[in-house]
Protein backbone atom coordinates (compact mmCIF):
# COMPACT_ATOMS: atom_id res chain seq x y z
CA UNK A 1 0.00 0.00 0.00
CA UNK A 2 1.39 3.70 -0.80
CA UNK A 3 1.27 5.54 2.02
CA UNK A 4 -0.93 9.25 1.81
CA UNK A 5 -1.61 11.38 4.33
CA UNK A 6 -5.17 10.82 4.66
CA UNK A 7 -4.79 7.49 5.93
CA UNK A 8 -3.16 9.23 8.87
CA UNK A 9 -6.62 10.68 10.20
CA UNK A 10 -7.98 6.97 9.88
CA UNK A 11 -5.41 5.23 11.76
CA UNK A 12 -5.19 7.77 14.62
CA UNK A 13 -9.06 6.81 14.71
CA UNK A 14 -8.06 3.17 14.60
CA UNK A 15 -5.36 3.60 17.11
CA UNK A 16 -2.43 2.07 14.81
CA UNK A 17 0.98 2.82 15.39
CA UNK A 18 2.57 4.66 13.08
CA UNK A 19 6.46 3.96 12.25
CA UNK A 20 8.61 7.32 11.34
CA UNK A 21 12.21 7.40 10.69
CA UNK A 22 15.03 9.91 9.24
CA UNK A 23 16.75 9.36 5.67
CA UNK A 24 18.95 11.70 4.35
CA UNK A 25 19.82 10.07 0.84
CA UNK A 26 18.88 7.63 -1.29
CA UNK A 27 20.14 4.22 0.36
CA UNK A 28 19.01 4.93 3.44
CA UNK A 29 15.93 5.87 2.33
CA UNK A 30 15.44 2.51 0.56
CA UNK A 31 15.69 0.60 3.15
CA UNK A 32 13.19 2.37 5.07
CA UNK A 33 10.35 1.86 2.49
CA UNK A 34 11.46 -1.35 2.09
CA UNK A 35 11.39 -2.48 6.19
CA UNK A 36 7.50 -0.48 5.85
CA UNK A 37 7.85 2.36 7.87
CA UNK A 38 5.12 4.83 7.50
CA UNK A 39 6.56 8.28 7.18
CA UNK A 40 10.57 8.95 5.90
CA UNK A 41 11.44 12.50 7.44
CA UNK A 42 14.26 14.24 5.10
CA UNK A 43 15.28 16.28 8.69
CA UNK A 44 17.40 18.98 8.70
CA UNK A 45 18.98 17.15 11.66
CA UNK A 46 21.23 16.53 8.62
CA UNK A 47 22.99 19.82 9.18
CA UNK A 48 24.50 18.07 12.50
CA UNK A 49 24.26 14.62 11.73
CA UNK A 50 25.60 14.44 7.72
CA UNK A 51 27.43 17.77 7.24
CA UNK A 52 28.90 18.46 10.79
CA UNK A 53 27.97 21.51 11.31
CA UNK A 54 27.12 22.31 15.07
CA UNK A 55 23.85 23.16 14.77
CA UNK A 56 21.02 22.97 12.07
CA UNK A 57 20.94 26.45 11.04
CA UNK A 58 23.19 26.72 8.30
CA UNK A 59 21.03 24.11 6.16
CA UNK A 60 19.36 26.09 3.33
CA UNK A 61 16.46 25.04 1.23
CA UNK A 62 18.92 23.83 -1.81
CA UNK A 63 20.37 21.22 0.65
CA UNK A 64 17.42 19.87 1.68
CA UNK A 65 16.01 20.00 -2.18
CA UNK A 66 18.74 18.10 -2.92
CA UNK A 67 18.71 15.60 -0.16
CA UNK A 68 15.06 15.07 -0.44
CA UNK A 69 15.53 14.68 -4.45
CA UNK A 70 17.48 11.51 -3.76
CA UNK A 71 15.10 10.24 -0.59
CA UNK A 72 12.16 10.66 -3.12
CA UNK A 73 13.71 8.42 -5.95
CA UNK A 74 14.32 5.25 -3.67
CA UNK A 75 10.42 5.78 -2.01
CA UNK A 76 8.27 3.24 -3.44
CA UNK A 77 5.28 3.43 -0.68
CA UNK A 78 5.96 5.71 2.35
CA UNK A 79 5.18 8.88 2.44
CA UNK A 80 7.78 11.55 2.61
CA UNK A 81 8.44 14.53 4.69
CA UNK A 82 10.15 17.31 4.59
CA UNK A 83 11.82 19.47 7.08
CA UNK A 84 11.31 23.11 5.98
CA UNK A 85 14.73 24.71 7.41
CA UNK A 86 15.30 27.52 9.82
CA UNK A 87 14.26 31.05 8.09
CA UNK A 88 12.65 29.68 4.76
CA UNK A 89 9.09 30.20 6.11
CA UNK A 90 9.23 31.93 9.61
CA UNK A 91 9.80 35.15 7.78
CA UNK A 92 6.75 35.45 6.25
CA UNK A 93 3.60 33.23 4.61
CA UNK A 94 4.79 33.95 1.04
CA UNK A 95 8.16 33.20 2.13
CA UNK A 96 6.49 30.17 3.76
CA UNK A 97 4.39 28.96 1.08
CA UNK A 98 6.96 29.28 -1.39
CA UNK A 99 9.79 27.22 0.11
CA UNK A 100 6.97 24.79 0.91
CA UNK A 101 5.66 24.72 -2.21
CA UNK A 102 9.52 24.19 -3.70
CA UNK A 103 9.88 21.49 -1.69
CA UNK A 104 6.59 19.10 -3.14
CA UNK A 105 7.50 20.47 -6.82
CA UNK A 106 10.52 19.72 -6.74
CA UNK A 107 11.41 16.64 -4.83
CA UNK A 108 8.37 14.50 -4.67
CA UNK A 109 7.60 14.65 -1.23
CA UNK A 110 4.05 14.63 -0.52
CA UNK A 111 4.15 17.11 2.84
CA UNK A 112 6.50 19.40 4.90
CA UNK A 113 7.13 20.25 8.55
CA UNK A 114 8.11 23.00 10.66
CA UNK A 115 9.36 24.07 14.02
CA UNK A 116 7.74 26.85 16.21
CA UNK A 117 5.07 27.91 19.12
CA UNK A 118 1.04 28.43 18.52
CA UNK A 119 1.44 32.30 18.34
CA UNK A 120 4.10 32.36 16.13
CA UNK A 121 3.16 30.13 13.18
CA UNK A 122 -0.89 29.40 13.15
CA UNK A 123 -1.13 31.82 10.61
CA UNK A 124 1.93 30.73 8.49
CA UNK A 125 0.84 27.19 8.70
CA UNK A 126 -2.87 27.81 7.80
CA UNK A 127 -1.38 29.40 5.01
CA UNK A 128 0.47 26.86 3.36
CA UNK A 129 -2.48 24.54 4.03
CA UNK A 130 -5.03 26.81 2.20
CA UNK A 131 -2.45 26.84 -0.41
CA UNK A 132 -2.84 22.52 -0.42
CA UNK A 133 0.56 21.82 1.14
CA UNK A 134 0.39 19.00 3.59
CA UNK A 135 1.92 20.61 7.21
CA UNK A 136 3.38 18.01 9.54
CA UNK A 137 4.04 19.44 13.20
CA UNK A 138 6.07 17.62 15.92
CA UNK A 139 6.74 17.95 20.03
CA UNK A 140 10.21 17.81 21.65
CA UNK A 141 13.39 18.88 20.15
CA UNK A 142 13.34 22.11 18.52
CA UNK A 143 16.85 22.55 17.00
CA UNK A 144 15.96 25.65 14.75
CA UNK A 145 14.91 27.31 18.41
CA UNK A 146 18.69 26.44 19.99
CA UNK A 147 19.75 29.58 20.79
CA UNK A 148 16.49 31.00 21.64
CA UNK A 149 16.45 28.16 24.65
CA UNK A 150 19.96 27.53 25.46
CA UNK A 151 20.35 24.11 24.05
CA UNK A 152 19.29 20.91 22.67
CA UNK A 153 16.72 20.32 25.30
CA UNK A 154 12.79 18.63 24.68
CA UNK A 155 10.19 20.86 24.55
CA UNK A 156 7.25 19.31 25.42
CA UNK A 157 5.78 15.61 25.30
CA UNK A 158 2.41 16.00 24.41
CA UNK A 159 0.83 18.78 21.73
CA UNK A 160 -0.25 20.90 24.92
CA UNK A 161 2.56 20.95 26.57
CA UNK A 162 4.84 21.56 23.52
CA UNK A 163 2.48 24.63 22.48
CA UNK A 164 2.87 26.06 26.05
CA UNK A 165 6.96 26.16 26.24
CA UNK A 166 6.80 27.58 22.97
CA UNK A 167 4.35 30.17 23.10
CA UNK A 168 6.14 31.64 26.60
CA UNK A 169 9.94 32.73 27.45
CA UNK A 170 12.13 30.20 28.32
CA UNK A 171 12.88 29.87 32.20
Amino acid sequence: MIVNVHQFAQWKQQGKAIAMLTAWDYLSAQMVDIAGVDIVLVGDSMAMSVMGHDTTLPLTLDDMVHHAKMVCRAIRKTLVVVDLPFLSYQVSRAAAMAAAGRILKETGAQAVKMEGGYDAMVNIIAAVVEAGIPVMGHVGLTPQSVYKFGSFRQQGKSAAAAIASLTRPWR
